[in-house]
Protein backbone atom coordinates (compact mmCIF):
# COMPACT_ATOMS: atom_id res chain seq x y z
CA UNK A 1 0.00 0.00 0.00
CA UNK A 2 1.09 3.58 -1.13
CA UNK A 3 2.07 6.05 1.94
CA UNK A 4 2.08 9.57 1.61
CA UNK A 5 3.21 12.74 2.42
CA UNK A 6 0.93 15.34 0.68
CA UNK A 7 0.99 14.38 -2.70
CA UNK A 8 4.44 12.28 -2.64
CA UNK A 9 3.78 8.65 -2.04
CA UNK A 10 6.30 6.84 0.47
CA UNK A 11 7.35 3.13 -0.66
CA UNK A 12 10.24 2.87 1.86
CA UNK A 13 12.09 4.76 4.76
CA UNK A 14 16.00 4.70 4.21
CA UNK A 15 18.30 5.70 7.38
CA UNK A 16 21.86 6.60 7.75
CA UNK A 17 23.48 4.35 10.45
CA UNK A 18 25.90 6.17 12.49
CA UNK A 19 24.69 9.04 14.09
CA UNK A 20 21.18 8.59 13.04
CA UNK A 21 20.21 5.36 14.35
CA UNK A 22 23.38 4.61 16.45
CA UNK A 23 25.03 7.48 19.08
CA UNK A 24 28.18 7.62 17.92
CA UNK A 25 29.22 8.91 20.99
CA UNK A 26 28.46 5.90 22.89
CA UNK A 27 31.53 4.47 22.22
CA UNK A 28 33.54 7.10 24.17
CA UNK A 29 30.81 7.39 26.74
CA UNK A 30 31.09 3.94 28.27
CA UNK A 31 34.81 4.40 28.27
CA UNK A 32 34.68 8.11 29.77
CA UNK A 33 35.71 7.68 33.26
CA UNK A 34 38.93 5.95 31.87
CA UNK A 35 39.37 9.08 29.21
CA UNK A 36 38.64 11.87 32.08
CA UNK A 37 36.89 14.96 31.17
CA UNK A 38 38.29 15.24 27.32
CA UNK A 39 36.15 12.60 26.12
CA UNK A 40 33.71 14.46 24.65
CA UNK A 41 36.46 16.03 22.28
CA UNK A 42 38.34 12.85 21.64
CA UNK A 43 35.01 11.47 20.45
CA UNK A 44 34.13 14.50 17.92
CA UNK A 45 37.81 14.05 16.75
CA UNK A 46 37.56 10.50 16.12
CA UNK A 47 34.32 11.25 14.05
CA UNK A 48 35.64 13.71 11.56
CA UNK A 49 38.94 11.96 11.34
CA UNK A 50 36.88 8.74 10.38
CA UNK A 51 34.45 10.44 7.55
CA UNK A 52 37.97 12.39 6.56
CA UNK A 53 39.49 9.39 5.75
CA UNK A 54 36.45 7.81 4.07
CA UNK A 55 36.16 11.04 1.80
CA UNK A 56 39.84 11.28 0.71
CA UNK A 57 40.05 7.47 -0.50
CA UNK A 58 36.60 8.30 -2.02
CA UNK A 59 38.35 10.87 -3.61
CA UNK A 60 41.86 9.41 -4.39
CA UNK A 61 40.11 6.39 -6.36
CA UNK A 62 39.23 2.81 -6.23
CA UNK A 63 42.83 1.25 -5.76
CA UNK A 64 42.27 3.46 -2.52
CA UNK A 65 39.23 1.84 -0.83
CA UNK A 66 39.50 0.41 2.39
CA UNK A 67 36.41 -0.40 4.56
CA UNK A 68 34.75 1.61 7.21
CA UNK A 69 36.38 -0.41 9.93
CA UNK A 70 39.97 0.43 8.68
CA UNK A 71 39.16 4.01 7.93
CA UNK A 72 37.71 4.01 11.91
CA UNK A 73 40.80 1.98 13.28
CA UNK A 74 42.87 4.20 11.85
CA UNK A 75 41.15 7.76 12.99
CA UNK A 76 41.13 6.46 16.24
CA UNK A 77 44.68 5.33 16.58
CA UNK A 78 45.54 8.96 15.35
CA UNK A 79 43.35 10.74 17.69
CA UNK A 80 44.15 8.74 20.83
CA UNK A 81 47.88 9.81 19.65
CA UNK A 82 46.88 13.38 19.65
CA UNK A 83 45.51 13.03 22.80
CA UNK A 84 48.20 11.42 24.71
CA UNK A 85 46.09 8.46 25.10
CA UNK A 86 48.42 5.80 25.15
CA UNK A 87 46.79 2.49 26.55
CA UNK A 88 46.48 -0.65 24.20
CA UNK A 89 43.33 -2.03 25.79
CA UNK A 90 41.59 1.35 25.86
CA UNK A 91 41.66 1.27 22.21
CA UNK A 92 41.13 -2.13 21.87
CA UNK A 93 37.79 -1.50 24.24
CA UNK A 94 36.94 1.06 22.05
CA UNK A 95 37.05 -0.25 19.05
CA UNK A 96 34.95 -3.41 20.24
CA UNK A 97 32.37 -0.63 22.06
CA UNK A 98 31.77 1.11 18.24
CA UNK A 99 30.69 -1.93 16.71
CA UNK A 100 27.84 -2.12 19.43
CA UNK A 101 27.04 1.06 19.28
CA UNK A 102 23.90 2.57 21.84
CA UNK A 103 20.60 3.07 19.70
CA UNK A 104 18.67 6.58 20.02
CA UNK A 105 16.42 6.03 22.74
CA UNK A 106 13.12 6.46 20.49
CA UNK A 107 14.29 4.32 17.70
CA UNK A 108 13.11 0.70 18.40
CA UNK A 109 9.63 2.52 18.78
CA UNK A 110 9.91 4.30 15.35
CA UNK A 111 10.88 1.20 13.50
CA UNK A 112 8.62 -1.01 14.64
CA UNK A 113 5.72 1.39 14.15
CA UNK A 114 6.58 1.71 10.59
CA UNK A 115 6.50 -2.27 10.19
CA UNK A 116 2.87 -2.33 11.73
CA UNK A 117 2.22 0.42 9.21
CA UNK A 118 3.81 -2.13 6.37
CA UNK A 119 6.31 0.65 5.30
CA UNK A 120 9.74 -1.27 4.59
CA UNK A 121 12.83 0.36 6.61
CA UNK A 122 15.95 0.28 5.48
CA UNK A 123 19.86 1.26 6.53
CA UNK A 124 22.07 2.79 4.26
CA UNK A 125 25.43 3.64 5.53
CA UNK A 126 29.31 3.52 5.04
CA UNK A 127 29.10 0.69 7.54
CA UNK A 128 30.77 -2.87 5.98
CA UNK A 129 28.16 -5.34 6.08
CA UNK A 130 29.85 -7.60 8.77
CA UNK A 131 29.80 -3.95 10.81
CA UNK A 132 26.37 -3.12 10.46
CA UNK A 133 25.38 -6.94 11.31
CA UNK A 134 27.22 -6.47 14.07
CA UNK A 135 26.06 -3.23 15.22
CA UNK A 136 21.66 -3.73 14.34
CA UNK A 137 21.73 -7.24 16.35
CA UNK A 138 23.69 -5.45 19.49
CA UNK A 139 21.02 -2.80 18.95
CA UNK A 140 17.93 -4.98 19.13
CA UNK A 141 16.76 -3.36 15.70
CA UNK A 142 17.92 -6.08 12.97
CA UNK A 143 14.74 -7.94 13.27
CA UNK A 144 12.96 -4.49 12.14
CA UNK A 145 14.86 -3.79 9.28
CA UNK A 146 13.68 -4.67 5.89
CA UNK A 147 17.08 -4.15 4.33
CA UNK A 148 20.65 -3.38 5.43
CA UNK A 149 22.81 -1.99 2.74
CA UNK A 150 26.59 -1.07 2.66
CA UNK A 151 28.60 0.97 0.37
CA UNK A 152 30.79 -2.09 -0.35
CA UNK A 153 28.24 -3.06 -2.83
CA UNK A 154 29.90 -0.58 -5.03
CA UNK A 155 33.29 0.02 -3.34
CA UNK A 156 32.92 4.10 -2.81
CA UNK A 157 31.41 6.27 0.69
CA UNK A 158 29.01 8.89 1.16
CA UNK A 159 28.31 11.03 -0.45
CA UNK A 160 29.04 9.82 -4.13
CA UNK A 161 25.69 9.38 -6.26
CA UNK A 162 26.44 5.50 -6.87
CA UNK A 163 25.67 4.90 -2.73
CA UNK A 164 21.88 6.76 -3.04
CA UNK A 165 21.52 4.63 -6.41
CA UNK A 166 21.71 1.45 -4.28
CA UNK A 167 18.21 2.13 -2.43
CA UNK A 168 16.54 2.66 -5.26
CA UNK A 169 17.94 -0.74 -6.76
CA UNK A 170 16.75 -2.30 -3.20
CA UNK A 171 13.32 -0.88 -3.76
CA UNK A 172 12.76 -0.98 -7.12
CA UNK A 173 11.33 2.45 -7.05
CA UNK A 174 12.26 6.55 -7.30
CA UNK A 175 14.61 8.18 -4.63
CA UNK A 176 11.46 10.80 -5.01
CA UNK A 177 8.82 7.78 -3.55
CA UNK A 178 11.30 7.23 -0.27
CA UNK A 179 12.06 9.41 2.95
CA UNK A 180 15.75 9.83 3.48
CA UNK A 181 16.53 10.72 7.23
CA UNK A 182 20.36 11.41 8.24
CA UNK A 183 21.88 13.63 11.13
CA UNK A 184 24.89 14.37 8.68
CA UNK A 185 24.16 17.85 7.17
CA UNK A 186 26.55 16.37 4.00
CA UNK A 187 24.90 12.97 3.76
CA UNK A 188 21.25 15.14 3.55
CA UNK A 189 22.73 17.21 0.96
CA UNK A 190 23.57 14.51 -1.22
CA UNK A 191 20.12 12.78 -0.44
CA UNK A 192 19.03 15.64 -1.29
CA UNK A 193 20.13 16.29 -4.88
CA UNK A 194 19.83 12.47 -5.25
CA UNK A 195 15.67 12.96 -5.17
CA UNK A 196 14.91 11.96 -2.01
CA UNK A 197 12.58 13.24 0.13
CA UNK A 198 14.79 14.16 2.86
CA UNK A 199 14.71 14.61 6.52
CA UNK A 200 17.70 15.87 9.01
CA UNK A 201 17.73 15.09 12.21
CA UNK A 202 19.30 17.62 13.85
CA UNK A 203 19.52 16.67 17.95
CA UNK A 204 21.52 19.84 18.63
CA UNK A 205 20.10 22.83 17.01
CA UNK A 206 22.97 22.97 14.89
CA UNK A 207 22.57 25.90 12.28
CA UNK A 208 21.51 25.36 8.65
CA UNK A 209 24.21 23.77 6.44
CA UNK A 210 24.46 23.59 2.43
CA UNK A 211 20.47 25.57 2.23
CA UNK A 212 19.08 22.69 3.36
CA UNK A 213 16.54 24.98 5.16
CA UNK A 214 14.87 25.49 1.77
CA UNK A 215 15.09 21.83 0.49
CA UNK A 216 14.10 19.59 3.37
CA UNK A 217 11.27 17.63 3.98
CA UNK A 218 11.74 18.72 7.61
CA UNK A 219 14.23 18.98 9.87
CA UNK A 220 13.46 17.50 13.05
CA UNK A 221 15.24 17.44 16.51
CA UNK A 222 14.69 12.86 17.15
CA UNK A 223 13.79 10.39 15.18
CA UNK A 224 9.72 10.23 16.49
CA UNK A 225 7.65 11.76 14.39
CA UNK A 226 9.16 9.95 11.37
CA UNK A 227 6.09 7.47 11.69
CA UNK A 228 3.61 10.26 11.17
CA UNK A 229 5.59 11.79 8.33
CA UNK A 230 6.11 8.58 6.62
CA UNK A 231 2.09 8.46 6.78
CA UNK A 232 2.10 5.68 9.36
Amino acid sequence: MNRSHGNMPVQAVIFDAYGTLLDVNSAMAAHAADLGPQWPRISADWRAKQLEYSWVRSLTGPTHHEDFWRCTRAALDLVLARHGVRNALLRDLLLDAYLRLDAYPEVPGVLRALRHAGIPAAILSNGSPWMLDTATQAAGIGLLLEAVISVEEVGVFKPDPRVYALACRQFGTAASEMLYVSSNPWDAQAAVHHGFQTLRINRDGAPDEYGLAAMLLDELPDLSRIPELAGA
